[in-house]
């Protein structure tokens, strides 16, 4: 916006005093001050208002000009109330400075020019902005090479001076300035807030969702911008809709579904699937980026509830502790295929369970198993895909949201355990620890959790009563009182184990 536009305005009616050759200069913001010296406050390219509180006497008018000219400003809009004009000396300071003034109609509050201005030059940001967001969308549509988020979240803040952050629902910056704010804090609000898009709590940055209307949030990224959204004028709005526009596009951009990739990626994990030659699987390793010497662990993941298949597979790439892991679908299963840097690997269960509890949050009515294979070498991806996918369906039969089972868990009693029918569980909990739960609800005896202690512990009468806090003859009543109500003796293992797989049941 340019200084002669603002004689135009007719709700303003400001008159130019001096500096009518100077007008084509381009106003950036709008700044309000009574200070005799502002200068350190002021940026270069403002329209300065004031009311000359500053001035008591001639010679301070030459001091406050000076200090806006040198300053940068673009021009001073005055009014003296108190006088009823504007002073000659300042005048006079405003021509030798070549710094354009304006006389502020006496019934026109400075906060009436500061609003028109500022709504003035957010619209014409906004549009200008717009066109250029809207040439980087159709880019970014064109799957343009070198099309990217970085370069249109610097014009914004360069132009807007709003800074704004492109992030996963598991806090990941996919672009952004430098110095993004806390990104899990972020997730966590975009996954909670009840409605989009939300200020959280005691923050300074407003979040909007990317594809709200078509993706789950744990599988969506979303937009972080400063300021409150509340209190953003129309245009400002607009302009964050076409971001997440934008950003929807990029995200579809990098799904490697339809690339070469990805498409690699899914016939590798069906021929490995297959029970294919080694022939066969090797140069599809090598063509996926993978090293066939590599040693290798297999995971597996359901999801239950609204999670679809692709926003699981997402999901899945997303938490992996590698890079762009190589994933492929199964019907509503993800398989995905982790290099590990030698034997053992990093713990692969631990870093995929931490990630996905932070996106357990956002998975109201749904939930998502895991299941995660031992370290195999490239001739056994077969069995480590088989033995992640038993561990899948282990994961699947519990009631988390989020639950993840290593295949050391495979070898245990809980591997018969989740073969077991549900009626004959029933039967075998109701037997066993149904008569122990109604003598605690009667008479809060906490016989189930004593039961729990002395298993734990061995039969050791004196740890279990140190663990609960209790004297060793309370717990010797205890587990007395236990064998009488069951007619089980916990002195037999047979016993000890019944005991112990209904508790696991339960």
């Amino acid at each position: 916006m340019k200084l002669r536009a603002l004689p135009a305005m007719p709700e303003l009616r400001l008159e130019v005093v001096t500096g009518e050759d100077e007008l084509d200069r381009v106003i950036t913001w709008v700044v309000t001050t009574d200070l005799l010296d502002p200068g350190r406050y002021l940026g270069g390219g403002e329209l300065v208002l004031s009311g000359l509180v500053w001035r008591s006497e001639p010679a301070d008018s030459e001091v406050f000009v000076r200090a806006l000219a040198r300053a940068g400003v673009s021009a001073l809009a005055a009014w003296d109330l108190a006088t009823g004009t504007i002073p000659g000396d300042l005048v006079d300071a405003c021509r030798r400075h070549r710094l354009p003034l304006f006389k502020v109609p006496e019934d026109v509050a400075f906060a009436t020019v500061t609003e028109e201005v500022v709504r003035h030059l957010s619209g014409a940001r906004a549009a200008d902005l717009t066109a250029v967001l809207d040439r980087h969308r159709r880019l970014v549509a064109g799957m343009s090479e070198g099309a990217g988020l970085g370069a249109v979240l610097d014009l914004v803040g360069r132009d807007l001076g709003m800074r704004c952050w492109v992030l996963t629902a598991t806090g990941r910056v996919v672009a952004g300035p430098p110095d993004a704010p806390d990104g899990a804090a972020l997730a966590r609000a975009f996954l909670t807030a009840p409605r989009l898009p939300h200020r959280p709590a005691g923050s300074d940055v407003s979040i909007f969702p990317v594809a709200e209307d078509t993706t789950s949030r744990v599988a969506d990224w979303f937009v972080a911008c400063e300021g409150d959204h509340a209190d953003w004028p129309a245009e400002r709005r607009a302009l964050t809709t076409e971001l997440a526009a934008i950003a929807a596009l990029e995200r579809a951009r990098l799904d490697d579904r339809l690339s070469v990739e990805g498409r690699l990626a899914q016939e590798l994990v069906r021929l490995v699937v297959s029970a294919a030659a080694a022939d066969e699987i090797v140069p599809r390793l090598e063509l996926a980026g993978l090293d066939p010497h590599a040693r290798y662990v297999a995971v597996a993941a359901a999801g239950r509830g609204t999670l679809r298949p692709g926003e699981l597979r997402t999901v899945l790439g997303e938490v992996m502790p590698v890079p762009r892991p190589v994933v492929g679908l199964l019907d509503d299963e993800a398989i995905a295929l982790l290099p590990v840097a030698r034997e053992g690997g990093p713990d692969v269960a631990a870093a995929i369970r931490q990630a996905l509890g932070a996106l357990a949050p956002g998975l109201a009515g749904a939930g998502i198993a895991v299941g995660v294979s031992d370290v195999v070498g490239a001739g056994e991806l077969r069995g480590a895909v088989d033995e992640a996918r038993y561990a899948r369906r282990l994961a699947s039969g519990r009631t988390d949201p989020v639950c993840v089972v290593r295949h050391d868990e495979l070898a245990t009693h809980v591997l018969l355990l989740a073969t077991v029918p549900d009626d004959v569980r029933q039967m075998f909990q109701v037997r066993l620890l149904d008569p122990l739960r109604t003598y605690d609800e009667v008479h809060k005896a906490d016989l189930i959790r004593t039961l729990e202690t002395f298993l734990q512990n061995s039969g050791s009468w004196t740890r279990c009563a140190e663990q609960l806090h209790l004297h060793v003859n309370s717990v010797r009543y205890r587990i007395q009182r236990i064998q009488d109500l069951t007619g089980r003796d916990l002195a037999r293992l047979e016993d000890r184990v019944d005991f112990f797989l209904a508790l696991r049941l339960s």
